[in-house]
């Protein structure tokens, strides 16, 4: 039995993970596989900090990675430290040496992904990053493989555990954000820095792999559209519940079809047009994605063929994102032993280019809430706002025991381009009758 020889980056939460389900599961992975996994060299930080699982026996444990990464009896490299730094030098440095590389960061290929990519191709070697991306879920094997006949239309994902459980909190208790986020971080779903999560960016490093595989041309962070979650209120949650919907902050990719470029875009040669963004949205009650709840993830990918399909599980924690590595540790381990050097492009359509549309451009509907005097007149000079810039009302909403200076006046708003309904936003604002701190999302209707 041909044994593969790891050099495992890390050994910290997933590192440990790694090595946890190694040992208890490389003889079932040697059964099917007819590979023998060897943990030849471990690189850490700290190589006498006590740790919560036992390092491979045999192993040669070193603060140096390069050390472990380049050693001559090394087959397959796993990078986990995180980061973008260390990592990136460490990811290049292997790729440029040929090595296949297994990978759960995506902050490192959100920034630097397309150079990275290209480097391995350069040097024949191969990229694996199935624990990127939304944990225990097979979303990249599904899109790299599984769907690779379909033309992806839409694709949207709830990819981040850590709001999801917030939001869920929000609209079962009717909690504040802050409270809930004090005891996410208690139970350890949140970090003591929220900011990569609360502020959408995380999901934003998904969303941007996502977009990315599925459509053939690499999606830069900077064209993704980003709103976190900071600023919904629990009477959002609250009056959201009441038209029929849940709040969640979702991941959307989608095709354009027919409308021009304009702005930031890039040129699309052979390609089409498609709009990436991550952003609190209403979801209609009724729908699969609405009932992902806590800090579970789910990935919603409809093709052109194969209809719409579901993915469901843990997005994050040591045992999600392990058994994703394992996965790529297998997929890596046959494509050597069978000789392959890359079995699988990087992209499913790779030879096709592409551009994203600025989020301006794209239509959707609306869910808008306003704080204003009660009185009457008001709403009249609100839809006259929306009508010069041809914005129509699908319904009102004003919630009753409500007392005070303003009071909440929520519309449900056909679709408009983005761009319209900001101009349009912005002249309302400025009506004396209108105070507060508007919310604006759009509606996802999945059509």
């Amino acid at each position: 039995m041909r044994q593969v020889n790891l050099a495992l980056l890390g050994a910290g939460t997933v590192g440990g993970g790694v090595i946890q389900a190694l040992h208890r599961h490389g003889p079932r992975l040697a059964a099917r596989l007819g590979v023998r996994f060897h943990v030849a060299h471990v690189a850490v930080r700290d190589a006498t900090r006590a740790r919560d699982f036992a390092l491979p026996p045999g192993a040669v444990v070193t603060t140096d990675w390069r050390a472990a990464a380049l050693a001559p009896e090394v087959d397959l490299v796993v990078e986990l430290m995180g980061g973008t730094t260390t990592a990136r030098e460490a990811a290049a440095a292997v790729l440029a040496a040929g090595r296949p590389l297994v990978t759960a960061n995506k902050a490192l290929l959100s920034a630097h992904g397309a150079a990275l990519f290209a480097l391995a191709a350069r040097h024949g070697a191969n990229l694996y990053y199935e624990a990127s991306v939304a944990g225990g879920i097979p979303i990249i094997k599904v899109l790299r493989e599984s769907l690779v006949g379909n033309r992806v239309t839409r694709l949207f994902g709830i990819l981040n555990g850590t709001c999801n459980y917030i939001l869920t909190r929000m609209a079962r208790e009717g909690a504040d954000l802050a409270a809930v986020l004090a005891d996410a971080q208690r139970l350890g779903y949140a970090e003591a820095d929220p900011t990569l999560d609360l502020g959408g960016f995380d999901a934003q490093h998904k969303a941007g792999i996502l977009a990315s595989l599925a459509h053939g041309f690499w999606v830069d962070a900077a064209d993704i559209h980003v709103e976190g979650i900071t600023g919904i209120t629990p009477p959002d949650m609250k009056f959201a519940a009441q038209l029929g919907y849940a709040i969640k902050l979702l991941g959307v990719v989608k095709t354009l079809e027919g409308a021009s470029a304009r702005g930031r875009m890039r040129k699309a040669v052979n390609g089409g047009r498609i709009t990436v963004s991550v952003q609190p949205t209403l979801i209609p009650a009724g729908h699969v994605l609405a009932s992902v709840n806590d800090v579970y993830n789910a990935v919603f990918v409809r093709g052109d063929i194969v209809g719409d399909t579901l993915y469901y599980g843990r997005g994050a924690g040591r045992d999600a994102t392990a058994s994703a590595v394992l996965s790529d540790l297998a997929d890596a381990a046959l494509d050597l032993k069978c000789g392959v050097r890359n079995r699988l492009p990087a992209f499913v359509a790779h030879d096709r280019d592409g551009a994203v549309a600025p989020i301006a451009e794209v239509r959707s509907s609306f869910y808008l809430r306003l704080d204003v005097v009660d009185r009457p007149g008001v709403l009249a000079r609100i839809a006259a706002i929306l009508a010069r810039s041809r914005i129509g009302i699908s319904s009102v909403f004003q919630p009753e025991g409500h007392e005070g200076a303003h009071v909440p006046l929520i519309l449900m708003l056909h679709d408009a381009p983005r761009a319209a309904m900001l101009r349009a936003l912005a002249q309302i604002r400025r009506l004396p009758s209108v105070g507060g701190q508007p919310a604006l999302f759009p509606v996802e209707t999945f059509g």
